[in-house]
């Protein structure tokens, strides 16, 4: 071969090499693929090995796992429980109610009227700020409401994702099958089931397969959502659930407002001192148990 043919011929692959468009990670594991999964199990398992070959990150690849976690969830299983929300009357007092929202820290708060079951509407805290300075301001609380978004705990959250992102709202009340609150839930709720919880650098390490565990110094790790049904059957307590159904809501009714980590309150012969807290909710209690005098 000449010299000059040489040259053609690396010329002409060079051409179709550029007119060859280049392979994503996706099309590389499509590639791979002996066979299309079947199952979600299948989809993750083949992540998994895509991502020990180095196809895809590790960060990347727990979004995607998240993401396909997300379908298969519903709103029950990620919101703030009735016991735990942050609610504001609707006749309290312009100052009362900037105490209460600096206090919790949050953006958005339900408003009910004579009971937490009467939403009136959703405040934002921009919102009853621009009322408070305002010449001429509004009278009451329910001049600055915005609509309220009703939702059912079987919604899936991928739905109710595409809902936010479409209505441009944060936050949706969800409803019991009796019509009543059963709690509350916002797009950053649903997003952490994606990207995962903001706030795991302040998190004790705990072992998350149990709602209480035995601790080496005699005191018990609980989660805030342990049904207080099981935490009497455990520790031989008496703690009434009608009308709380969590050891987080009993907690949080008894301290008076949503708590901060540290805090710590007594009932009967059990000290409950906050582990785990966040601006929307508490998430698990330090239980130390005195000797039944």
């Amino acid at each position: 071969m000449s010299e000059d043919d040489s040259r053609h011929e690396t010329a002409d692959s060079a051409e179709r090499s550029a007119d060859k468009p280049r392979r994503s990670w996706l099309d590389r594991i499509s590639a791979a693929l002996s066979g299309e999964p079947t199952s979600r199990e299948d989809l993750v398992e083949l992540l998994r090995d895509v991502q020990a070959d180095g196809l895809i990150a590790a960060d990347t690849l727990r979004m995607m796992e998240g993401a396909i976690a997300v379908s298969d969830m519903s709103v029950g299983d990620v919101m703030v429980p009735r016991a735990q929300m942050v609610a504001l009357p609707a006749d309290a007092r312009f100052l009362d109610l900037m105490k209460e929202v600096v206090e919790s820290g949050h953006s958005r708060f339900p408003v009910h009227g004579e009971d937490k079951d009467e939403i009136l509407g959703i405040l934002l805290a921009k919102d009853l700020l621009r009322g408070v300075v305002a010449d001429n301001g509004p009278g009451t609380i329910r001049e600055l409401l915005r609509p309220a978004v009703l939702i059912p705990e079987s919604k899936k959250l991928n739905v109710l994702l595409r809902e936010f992102r479409q209505s441009r709202n944060h936050m949706a009340i969800v409803i019991d099958e009796y019509g009543g609150v059963a709690g509350l839930v916002t797009i950053e709720d649903v997003l952490e089931q994606i990207v995962g919880d903001i706030d795991d650098e302040h998190d004790e390490a705990e072992d998350g397969s149990t709602l209480i565990a035995a601790q080496a110094d005699g005191q018990f790790v609980v989660d805030a959502l342990t049904p207080i049904a099981d935490f009497n059957e455990r520790f031989g307590a008496d703690f009434d659930d009608d009308e709380y159904d969590t050891i987080g809501g009993l907690v949080t009714n008894a301290i008076g407002h949503l708590p901060e980590a540290g805090e710590e309150l007594t009932l009967g012969r059990f000290v409950f001192r906050v582990a785990r807290a966040d601006a929307r909710r508490l998430h698990a209690l330090h239980v130390g148990v005195h000797a039944d005098h």
